[in-house]
């Protein structure tokens, strides 16, 4: 990090987007992580990681700061660009990220495919939104993502979001919201909620891991994970919600930290070959979600695709 001596006085690492990344023209596949880094001057950057072996818990993390080629060009001064997903589409790479501008915290995407280099594709829109997920195929011929519209004003003057909804594109840059997908259910696990990482495709439809945050407790917020399912062909239709959460801060890095009480899924790799069904994952493939803890480190939880869709039935 030559040149950036003050990335070397890193307080916390958190919020990674995850991908099995297929690499292109070698039919190889490697675990990649994207890493929020945050010194303690609270300035952001971006890191990638390689898994070191199967097991997903052991990473080597490059020594070089992510540069997107064309963020300088924004009208708006882009302060932070945080919390990465990842999703790929043919060679494609794209990374959806939050970016904090003057007064508000709109939508990026970059695109990269050799984790070298990243270009942007496009950063903006009508209104504030942030945890933009990528769907990994088009959905009736168009491109389609879920965000989170910032619309409600919490007591500390942060914005934040009861309700996920769906968006279009047909070229990548430019976004329609179709509808709403689903809303937080107040005095529940999960009254304010947001995306985790993209969905993937199981032979019920698009299964979801999004994050809930729970209110209504005097001391703090408390952020939590739990599952949806979506219609494959439209996937603002609900086929199924899990009642409870899946993962729940619990461990004392999840419960103290920059910011206590936090599991916020943000990344999820798939163990496993793909099924004979249109390419949908068997229930029995392993399942690992990458979440920031406590806004400090990663944590990693592990599960089956089939426990998550029971989570989803028993929900109803």
């Amino acid at each position: 990090m030559e040149g950036m001596p003050w990335v070397e006085d890193v307080s916390s690492v958190f919020n990674p987007g995850a991908l099995r990344w297929r690499v292109p023209g070698t039919g190889e596949q490697r675990d990649v992580l994207l890493l929020r880094v945050q010194t303690r001057g609270r300035e952001t950057v971006l890191m990638v990681a390689e898994a070191e072996d199967a097991s997903g818990e052991r990473w080597t993390v490059r020594s070089s700061v992510v540069e997107i080629a064309g963020i300088e060009d924004v009208p708006e001064t882009v302060y932070h660009a945080y919390d990465p997903r990842l999703t790929q589409i043919g060679d494609d790479v794209f990374v959806v990220f939050a970016g904090d501008i003057d007064g508000a915290c709109k939508l990026g995407m970059a695109r990269t495919r050799d984790f070298e280099t990243f270009e942007l594709v496009t950063f903006g829109g009508e209104f504030e939104t942030r945890n933009g997920v990528l769907f990994p195929e088009k959905v009736g011929g168009r491109y389609v993502r879920l965000e989170r519209p910032n619309q409600v004003l919490l007591d500390n003057g942060v914005t934040t979001g009861s309700e996920i909804v769906l968006s279009e594109s047909d070229d990548l840059v430019t976004w329609d919201v179709v509808g709403p997908v689903m809303a937080g259910r107040w005095h529940y696990w999960d009254e304010m909620i947001g995306s985790g990482p993209p969905p993937i495709k199981t032979r019920e439809g698009w299964l979801h891991v999004y994050h809930g945050i729970a209110q209504h407790f005097a001391s703090s917020n408390i952020y939590q994970a739990g599952v949806v399912l979506l219609d494959l062909t439209d996937p603002t239709k609900v086929i199924g919600r899990g009642r409870n959460n899946v993962l729940e801060p619990r461990e004392g890095y999840e419960l103290t930290g920059q910011v206590p009480n936090v599991v916020f899924p943000s990344g999820m790799i798939v163990d496993g070959e793909a099924g004979e069904d249109d390419g949908c994952y068997g229930e029995d493939c392993e399942v690992r979600v990458y979440y920031g803890a406590a806004d400090t480190v990663v944590g990693m939880a592990r599960g089956t695709v089939g426990g998550l869709l029971e989570e989803v039935r028993r929900g109803g």
